[in-house]
């Protein structure tokens, strides 16, 4: 028998070891192939999670800083109304005619926004007979509310007819309670308590008191809260055509302009004619700008109001309406220069303490939004509001 050459058995080591070492390569490289895709994955999903949350910060951001431009031009809308509403009703007493030029430039305002589409236009349907019946109600006593208003703002200083109107919470609560049977909780009740306490005292030091300025500004209160019970009581409800905040409130002003033309001239006489304008002490054109100003701001302001509605809770929306009256109340006494007593302060600052208190305890009371978006059924009813639907 012939036994293998070296040379040959050396040749078959070679190879064994060669395919060895090239099968050890392929899967060192296999691994190493599949580690990069491993990591080549992980680099993508880092990216994506990355840009995810980029992007939610990124429309928080934004959502944050729209709230905060709504929000100072509530503010701002106030404050110019407020200052500019007073200087005229100062030099033209009329406020059944101040309340229809407000609603009047409401008027022109809307037909702008919907000439140019700048807010959705309403559908036919919105002013159909029976819709217009069940929003009439609504805008008489918005402007009814909005009347009584202005005879306060004419009368008294604005920082006191403000103090006063600090009390639509309490209003609120015991119409309800003594027409829809709702018993506030313990908590609710003490939250009212320095609420009427500080109206009580401010009142008392009020340096430009006067009944007429204060009955009025309590009427307003009473007109305004008393919605709740009308919604309940007549409106029986959900009915109509379902509109957006906006499209209300909207219709509201329409109504209002067509309601308040007729009873300022029956009340105080034809007082819009140039002449009757001049006789203001301010020229003409002054006077005019004046009184579109009040209107345009008076208007944007409380569209401006039901805009912030679409974005926050009703609670939230209530400790910022908190927030506006002390900026109006600050705002007004630093313009007009108004005499503040340290009671009349202390008053003041009391019944501004007692509604944050009760929006907190509001809030813990399931204030809070529903699943079926910003409006819940407490406060359409509160409201009036029935026919609010979320966008």
């Amino acid at each position: 028998m012939m036994r293998n050459s070296p040379s040959k058995s050396s040749s078959s080591n070679s190879l064994t070891s060669s395919s060895s070492l090239l099968g050890n390569n392929n899967d060192f490289a296999a691994s190493s192939l599949r580690r990069q895709n491993a990591r080549t994955r992980t680099t993508k999903v880092v990216k994506v999670s990355a840009a995810a949350a980029s992007f939610e910060i990124s429309q928080e951001a934004k959502k944050t800083a729209l709230l905060g431009v709504l929000f100072g031009g509530w503010y701002a809308f106030n404050i110019v109304f407020n200052i500019y509403n007073k200087q005229v009703l100062k030099a033209f007493p009329y406020p059944w005619h101040c309340t229809m030029f407000q609603f009047m430039a409401g008027c022109v305002l809307i037909a702008i926004m919907w000439g140019l589409n700048l807010v959705e236009r309403p559908k036919k349907e919105v002013f159909s007979t029976e819709n217009l019946k069940m929003v009439l109600p609504l805008a008489m006593i918005h402007t009814l509310g909005n009347l009584l208003t202005n005879i306060s703002l004419g009368k008294v200083a604005v920082s006191f007819t403000h103090t006063i109107k600090a009390m639509e919470p309490f209003f609120s609560v015991l119409f309800s309670y003594l027409f829809l049977g709702a018993t506030p909780s313990p908590a609710v009740v003490a939250a009212l308590v320095p609420v009427v306490g500080g109206v009580a005292l401010a009142s008392l030091a009020e340096a430009s008191f006067n009944w007429i300025g204060f009955g009025a500004a309590m009427g307003s209160n009473v007109v305004f809260q008393s919605r709740n019970v009308f919604s309940k009581k007549v409106m029986g409800g959900n009915k109509g055509v379902k509109m957006d905040n906006i499209t209300l409130f909207s219709v509201m002003t329409l109504l209002s302009a067509v309601i308040s033309l007729p009873l300022a001239v029956v009340v105080e006489g034809v007082k819009f004619t140039p002449a009757a304008l001049a006789t203001s002490g301010f020229p003409l054109a002054d006077m005019m700008q004046r009184v579109f100003i009040t209107g345009a701001t008076f208007h944007l302001y409380q569209q401006v109001s039901y805009m912030i509605l679409q974005q926050v809770t009703p609670v939230t929306h209530s400790v910022g309406n908190c927030v506006k009256r002390v900026v109006v109340i600050a705002s007004s006494v630093f313009f007009f220069r108004n005499p503040v007593s340290p009671l009349n302060l202390a008053g003041t600052a009391i019944a501004l303490a007692g509604v944050f208190a009760y929006s907190q305890v509001a809030k813990k009371g399931g204030g809070n939004k529903s699943s079926g978006g910003a409006y819940t059924d407490e406060f359409r009813r509160i409201t009036g509001l029935v026919n609010l639907k979320d966008n």
